[in-house]
């Protein structure tokens, strides 16, 4: 079922930077979460802690999915093969590959309106293909994967590299992020931005600027 498309929103010449995990993505659902349980063979403590607490490395580009994986068998006490880290990643990757149609309808506002967006992403590597080259690429002028910079979100060099590819001010910055300290780490570089709830507040807050 189609939804109708929402009034253009038009930001000129400031450019709308968007986080995608969370934001333009829905966080992996129960189902999938469950899914990659299973597949670990360990209960949920430890799991996600150790899940978490490794993750920095790949979206910084300095853990390989191996080493990621591994770090991770160590923490819960798993022997994972070569095999068994195939399958986890696999599993853990497409689970953070949905869209979320609400955020998905804002961009389309916003392009309809004329204004210039991009993603900036804490993302390994390996996500760089699909930002890069799904169906909603093409919305983006430029796309910035932490995991091919060496840099990652809210340490401030990661926004200004944006900026300066992006050829815009910092004043021209608004950044969508679902974490605070993201958020506050653009304006701390003299941005402005919003922390993402869902998309009617986002909608609400574009609009207000325009």
């Amino acid at each position: 079922m189609s939804t109708s498309a929402l009034a253009p929103i038009s930001l000129t010449p400031r450019v709308v930077v968007f986080d995608y995990g969370e934001v333009i993505s829905r966080a992996p659902g129960a189902a999938e979460q469950a899914e990659l349980l299973a597949r670990a063979g360990v209960e949920a403590d430890p799991f996600w802690t150790a899940y978490w607490s490794h993750r920095e490395g790949l979206d910084r580009g300095t853990t390989s999915i191996d080493a990621y994986w591994q770090a991770v068998a160590r923490d819960v006490g798993a022997a994972w093969n070569p095999i068994d880290v195939h399958e986890l990643w696999a599993i853990d990757h497409r689970s953070w590959l949905s869209v979320d149609p609400g955020t998905l309808r804002v961009l389309d506002a916003l392009v309809a309106g004329g204004t210039r967006l991009a993603l900036l992403s804490n993302a390994g590597a390996d996500f760089a293909g699909w930002l890069r080259h799904g169906s909603f690429a093409p919305l983006f002028e430029r796309v910035f994967v932490s995991g091919e910079l060496g840099l990652v979100k809210p340490e401030p060099e990661i926004y200004r590299h944006a900026m300066a590819e992006l050829g815009i001010e910092p004043a021209d910055l608004l950044f969508v992020d679902n974490r605070a300290e993201n958020v506050a780490g653009a304006r701390a570089v003299g941005g402005d931005g919003h922390v993402f709830a869902d998309a009617s507040e986002l909608e609400a807050w574009l609009r207000g600027l325009a």
